[in-house]
């Protein structure tokens, strides 16, 4: 038997309940969402736009809500997720500073690139927040370099079954995870989100083994290939101190 807590949050309680229902019940209108809780209209209608921001929700075409991102089944990730961001914040914040662009931490989950942290630049004009989110990682840079570090038979083990259904050409992905491996580092060029960029390289344990990767993301109108090698060096350098920081 649930008691209810002596100090209820009535809002965090209808946000809760509203992406619940959004998950076992499958998608809901406005209206419907405002009747099943027992609030206004106008009060379901900000909740809903809360649970999309946070990708608890997503709207479809025909303008009802559905389950996001987020209350998909996932993966675990084997990589120290708390101990990580723990040390690589600072690292992330002076390379955001350094490079004026907005900086993510990955790790790898099954086939998915999570975003465990964000350092965002000052720029009037950047990339936000991707802490939280969850992406494919064949498509993501910082996905991309994890995948590029892992032996052949787990590659196939991983997206065979989506290559059957052409989802991922293997063979291609293959040969772009061995371009990676060769120069170090990846590019998402708007493969995510049309006009973002983003360069990534590896963090490695003490061990030497991949356990994340640190990528900048940019508008795509800066992305400069001129500039390319900077970044580069830029990113493991703070890749680096970030693995020296996990020893």
């Amino acid at each position: 038997m649930k008691n209810e807590p002596p100090y209820p949050i009535t809002s965090v309680d209808h946000a809760l309940h509203l992406a619940l229902l959004l998950r076992q019940e499958g998608p809901l209108g406005v209206s419907e969402a405002a009747q099943r809780l027992g609030v206004s209209v106008s009060t379901a209608h900000r909740l809903l736009a809360m649970l999309v921001y946070r990708e608890f929700a997503q709207q479809r075409p025909d303008r009802r809500y559905e389950a996001g991102d987020v209350l998909r089944p996932a993966a675990a990730s084997e990589a120290p997720v708390a101990l990580l961001r723990e040390v690589a914040l600072s690292h992330m914040e002076n390379l955001a500073r350094e490079a004026e662009e907005s900086v993510n931490l990955v790790v790898l989950a099954g086939s998915e690139a999570r975003f465990i942290a964000t350092a965002e630049t000052s720029q009037v004009l950047r990339v936000g927040s991707r802490a939280g989110r969850t992406l494919p990682a064949h498509l993501t840079a910082g996905g991309k370099v994890l995948l590029s570090a892992l032996p052949p038979e787990n590659i196939t083990a991983l997206y065979e079954s989506e290559a059957e259904d052409s989802e991922v050409d293997l063979p291609r992905l293959r040969r772009e995870l061995a371009l990676v491996r060769k120069r170090g580092f990846a590019i998402n060029d708007q493969h995510t989100e049309t006009g973002l960029t983003a360069v990534a390289v590896a963090i490695q344990d003490r061990g030497g083994h991949d356990v994340a990767s640190v990528a900048l993301a940019m508008p795509s109108v800066r992305f400069d290939r001129e500039r390319l090698p900077g970044w580069v060096k830029a990113l493991h350098a703070a890749a680096a101190n970030i693995t020296h920081r996990l020893a």
